[in-house]
């Protein structure tokens, strides 16, 4: 079979694995450069093109949400190490990607599998002397010299969790272990990547929302426990959405609105200061699709607001719906300097003037009745 054809077969179904450094929508778009190639945000923030591809798209498991599943009628193929090594330096060559995120179906054995994945990295590294950065997908079930020898290798190595417990797994899965396949590998990868003597100083992992019946709350603590205890450098979350000849085909596509609530509340835990018991959930369990979890969060502690800009901690400006990271740092270097008269002022420092308007007061005057002026002629 011709390259292009492995291709469109390879590089198609990577599209499914949102796990790799490429944000949010981007991660589904295709760049103009390639149309297996993807725009991706790398970990200090600069842009590159990423070649996303499947080494295998033939899997022995049975997830019930999955294109490659076992049993399902799909064309399948494969490139041999020599092969896509081959592939990915003429890309190089050719200025038509810059980066590598090369994931895998678990083929006939998980362990000669995961053993190809390596090798192919391993001739791009040395043959091809390629020193750029590479995303592998580490797979259910291998063993720890494999995932020591890819943390040699990648820059940032990942495995998939798809659901946040051993019970919702048992609900899509009747051949993988929630433990021992998955979390076991997991704590490896973050002992790993603390090494210094490793290349990859990273790891993050997938969920797919709404597959098993699982709720906000399960993935958000889910998440949570990834950051504080396996030291999880991103969480990524994948709205199902059914595929034809597998057994969820017949289920509705999960809201895409509730994939990016996730992604608000994973950005309050990482950067905002948040815990996941301060997170507000609906009665059903999952996060409200009409409102941001950190306004719904303001509303509910109305007490401790309005905040004079002038004089609050940045940690309890960082609570303030409007306000971010960045435009808490402007703020307070600007305060430094001169106090902030007017909610018109926000503007400049990056911030959402009218989100942040009722909770803010400036030298004692309320921002909520500032507000009203901008709507003066």
């Amino acid at each position: 079979m011709s390259i292009e054809k492995k291709l469109q077969t390879l590089g198609g179904e990577s599209l499914f694995d949102l796990s790799c450094s490429c944000g949010l929508e981007p991660a589904r778009q295709r760049g103009r450069q390639g149309r297996w190639v993807y725009p991706a945000a790398m970990p200090d923030g600069s842009r590159v093109r990423m070649l996303k591809v499947l080494l295998d798209n033939a899997c022995q498991n049975d997830c019930a949400y999955c294109a490659q599943r076992a049993g399902r009628n799909t064309p399948r193929d494969r490139f041999e190490p020599e092969e896509l090594a081959k592939l990915f330096d003429q890309l190089v060559r050719a200025n038509k990607v810059e980066a590598l995120f090369l994931s895998s179906g678990l083929g006939g054995n998980t362990i000669s599998t995961m053993d190809r994945a390596i090798a192919t990295i391993e001739i791009i590294r040395k043959r091809y002397q390629y020193r750029g950065f590479i995303h592998l997908k580490i797979l259910p079930g291998v063993e720890y010299s494999q995932v020591e020898r890819a943390a040699q290798l990648a820059q940032r190595i990942s495995i998939n969790l798809e659901v946040p417990g051993a019970k919702r797994l048992k609900v899509i899965s009747s051949n993988k272990n929630f433990a021992s396949d998955i979390l076991t590998r997991m704590w490896w990868i973050a002992k790993l990547v603390k090494d210094r003597k490793t290349r990859a100083k990273g790891h993050t992992t997938q969920f797919v929302v709404g597959a098993a019946g699982e709720s906000d709350t399960e993935i958000v603590a889910a998440s949570a426990r990834l950051y504080s205890e396996y030291n999880l450098s991103r969480a990524y979350y994948s709205g199902f959405q059914p595929i034809s000849q597998t057994p969820l085909e017949n289920l509705p596509p999960t809201n895409f609105m509730r994939e990016h609530r996730l992604y608000q509340v994973d950005f309050l835990l990482r950067k905002y200061g948040f815990s996941s018991d301060e997170i507000p959930f609906e009665t059903s369990g999952n996060l409200s699709l009409k409102v941001d979890p950190k306004t719904a969060w303001a509303r509910i502690n109305r007490d401790l607001f309005p905040l004079e800009i002038n004089k609050a901690e940045p940690e309890q400006l960082l609570r303030v719906p409007g306000l971010g990271p960045l435009s808490v740092k402007r703020i307070v270097k600007a305060r430094s300097q001169g106090k902030i008269h007017f909610l018109s002022d926000l503007s400049k420092f990056g911030a959402v003037s009218r989100r942040a308007a009722a909770y803010l007061l400036f030298c004692g005057k309320h921002g909520s009745r500032q507000l009203q002026l901008f709507d003066q002629p």
